[in-house]
């Protein structure tokens, strides 16, 4: 079971101050915060890519590389990557420099993308969103596995016999489907022998249960043996000394990004009934002290199959020095309790 944190470097106003932290400010606080997540033992650091003012991080892999020389054994791994309206090649150097800069710690997380800034700066077109996707895929695991490259497809020139470098110093450099709970992506991951993280966000995570038996059965029929694909979730949440600490401290800035992206997309106003709900055992938001996270985790895996799950932390604009001892929580505390936990629970499973 591995335990990590994920980012999307916000930057949306103070919720007491309004006063509005710089993108340079807060991808030097991200960084600090991968090289804290290293020290205190956490396994995978993910930083996410947006392409509009309240995010800082339009490069993944440059903030995960500014921490790559400053940490021994944490993975840095994009979350995500909207390969859509990414060129693949480009995709592929630079997680194939971070791997060389980590030593092999570096992965690609790869999502069409639930926001879609990205595909009018880049000149792609919406009606487009499915079939970039796959096409791109197709060209970043051809580059994955062969240093020289011939491909054709309809929405980027050609290649012929070209050699892509950097080579990672993984071979194969992962490659990760990420999915908000569709079930053509979680086929599309098992047929492709791919591993999987699924964004879950709302509702009960029980519900993902069914979509992990799918993409498990998409591999078997796939001839990927199932059992050795890791399956991953990307969940809100946030560690505090006490449960009632860490609601209060969580609360107001996940509000103000839910009822601003509410606005966006047509959502029903967020309310604290609705995050009180989400913070019970059989919701979706990871809210505590350790012991109740801690729980949750190790509900998740024993009822959903989870064997890597990432904490998202912040939502919205928290107090930096709150995010760095909710790391040191989810890393010095929680995580030993869920990797006992889930190592007692499988040795008896397996008697």
């Amino acid at each position: 079971m591995e335990i990590g944190i994920s980012t999307f470097v916000e930057t949306t106003p103070d919720v007491d101050t309004g006063e509005v932290i710089s993108h340079a400010e807060r991808l030097r606080q991200v960084v600090e915060e991968i090289i804290l997540a290293d020290q205190v033992g956490l396994d995978i650091f993910g930083v996410g890519e947006h392409h509009r003012e309240d995010f800082a991080a339009s490069s993944s892999s440059l903030v995960l590389a500014a921490a790559a020389s400053q940490t021994k054994r944490i993975r840095l791994t994009s979350a995500v990557t909207v390969l859509s309206s990414a060129d693949p090649v480009r995709v592929f150097q630079d997680f194939a420099t971070l791997d060389g800069i980590s030593n092999g710690r570096a992965e690609i997380m790869a999502g069409r993308g639930s926001f879609i800034e990205s595909f009018p700066l880049f000149g792609y077109e919406l009606a487009d969103y499915d079939q970039l996707f796959e096409e791109k895929l197709e060209l970043l695991l051809k580059i994955r596995e062969s240093e020289k490259v011939t491909w054709k497809g309809e929405h980027r020139p050609a290649i012929n016999n070209r050699g892509v470098y950097p080579r990672p110093v993984q071979d194969p450099l992962p490659v990760w489907i990420g999915s908000g709970g569709n079930s053509e992506s979680v086929v599309r991951a098992g047929l492709l022998g791919l591993p999987l993280v699924l964004a879950i966000i709302g509702g009960s995570p029980r519900q993902f249960a069914p979509l992990v038996e799918l993409y498990k059965k998409a591999a078997k029929h796939a001839g990927h043996n199932p059992d050795e694909l890791p399956v991953a979730s990307h969940s809100h949440g946030f560690v505090a000394e006490t449960t009632h600490e860490a609601k209060d401290k969580f609360f107001r800035p996940t509000q103000q990004v839910m009822n601003q992206l509410g606005k966006e997309r047509g959502w029903g106003p967020y309310t604290r009934d609705t995050f009180d709900n989400a913070c019970t055992l059989e919701g979706a938001l990871y809210v505590g002290d350790v012991q109740t996270v801690a729980e949750k985790i190790i509900y998740l895996r024993k009822n959903v199959g989870i064997t890597r799950f990432m904490l998202h932390v912040p939502v919205g604009t928290m107090p930096h020095a709150d995010v760095m001892k909710a790391i040191e929580l989810l890393g010095k505390e929680v995580a030993p309790i869920v990797k006992e936990e889930v190592s007692r629970w499988e040795k008896e499973n397996k008697k």
